[in-house]
């Protein structure tokens, strides 16, 4: 009996053993089961990543391409560029001397016109000179006639009938005349005193009348002449100052429009209908406004308005170069912007290089290139650079 249980025991126990090992290798199968979905998903990750791997390849040798490819692209854009600049420089170079003529013209005109009205001022003085010394001439003629009436009881006529003095005939010779003077003055003398030098004297003023009125004629031909050329600078002067009026007329109302988004504005002469002599009278109408003198606008359009005139001149007359000092400080946000598209545009169309000095962020963020001066160290100013268009290149390529 106790062997039986004995046995019994080992049974239960070898049956424990077995179930324990059973139970572990249900377990261990378990485990088994999940590492084969491990490694499965790992493999299929692995795919995934190869796929992507492969196709970030693609993508790098398409970089690559590109990256290759974009140095010869630079190379043709810069050659372009380089030429465009040289064509720009040289249309700035044709406008300088276009301008420095035309300059030099205007001072040779200025030139002449002062020599004209210098020209002018003297020949008045000549001729109240002359004026002078004619009436001086006359007024001594006149005295020598009376002289000759109460001395001689003649007029100056008289004494040259008496004279036998005529211009047909052939003068008396010398002899003649000197032994005829001698009679007459004994003849004089017994009559009693007498002026003997009186036909010196007449001959003298004679002459002398002859040479003021031949000076007075070419005074006045002289006056005449310096008339009409300031008659011709003036018809010159007035056309060339109508003409350049109605250009800057008709760009001052586009400006007005393009600025204001709208209204209407226009240039006056005034006081005056000789355009050399008249006033300029400034009308504008923004929009929803009437038509009013410029000094009836705000603080604001009066900027606006004196800006849109300033480039109407400048569009009449374009210079290479272009400096604007704190224009837009009066101006608001928006009228900045549109300030600074205008700005824009005449420069593309005129190829004028603008320096605008300014604290407003709107405009200095529209440069193509920045100027600021820093203070690194106490008492130590420096200029800073900063191109801002080298800048945008640079990022639109990154």
């Amino acid at each position: 009996m106790a062997g039986l249980r004995g046995e019994a025991g080992d049974a239960a126990s070898e049956l424990r053993r077995v179930e324990d090992e059973a139970a572990g290798r249900a377990k261990r199968l378990l485990a088994l089961a999940e590492e084969q979905v491990y490694w499965r998903q790992r493999l299929e990750s692995a795919a995934s990543q190869l796929e992507r791997l492969a196709a970030r390849e693609a993508e790098a040798r398409e970089a690559l391409a590109d990256a290759e490819a974009r140095p010869r692209a630079l190379a043709e854009q810069r050659a372009g560029l380089l030429e465009k600049a040289a064509a720009a420089e040289a249309e700035r170079r044709e406008a300088a001397d276009v301008l420095a003529r035309a300059e030099t013209e205007l001072d040779a005109l200025s030139r002449a016109s002062r020599e004209a009205q210098a020209s002018l001022a003297e020949a008045r003085e000549e001729r109240v000179r002359l004026e002078g010394l004619v009436s001086r001439a006359e007024q001594l003629k006149s005295d020598i006639s009376r002289n000759m009436a109460e001395t001689l009881e003649c007029t100056p006529a008289e004494a040259a009938s008496i004279a036998e003095v005529s211009g047909d005939r052939e003068p008396p010779r010398p002899e003649a005349v000197e032994g005829r003077l001698e009679r007459l003055k004994r003849e004089r003398e017994n009559m009693g005193p007498v002026n003997l030098r009186a036909d010196a004297e007449a001959a003298d003023l004679s002459e002398q009348l002859s040479a003021m009125q031949s000076e007075r004629e070419d005074l006045e031909a002289a006056i005449a002449r310096l008339r009409q050329g300031i008659s011709g600078l003036n018809r010159e002067g007035r056309a060339r100052m109508q003409a350049a009026f109605e250009a800057v007329d008709g760009h001052f109302g586009e400006l007005f429009k393009r600025l204001f988004g709208g209204g209407e504005a226009r240039l006056e002469l005034v006081n005056s209908e000789d355009p050399l002599e008249a006033g300029l009278e400034i009308l504008a109408s923004p929009p929803g406004k009437r038509l009013q003198v410029m000094s009836l606008l705000s603080g604001g359009e009066q900027a606006l308005t004196a800006t849109a005139l300033l480039f109407a001149v400048f569009l009449t007359n374009p210079a290479p170069v272009c400096v604007l000092d704190e224009v837009d400080a009066p101006l608001d946000d928006a009228n900045v912007e549109r300030f600074i598209d205008l700005v824009e545009e005449i420069a593309g169309d005129t190829g004028t290089r603008f320096l605008i000095i300014t604290h407003n962020p709107i405009s200095m963020s529209r440069m193509d290139r920045l100027f600021g001066i820093t203070m690194a160290e106490r008492g130590v100013s420096q200029l800073v650079s900063v191109d801002l268009a080298r800048a945008e290149d640079l990022r639109a390529t990154a």
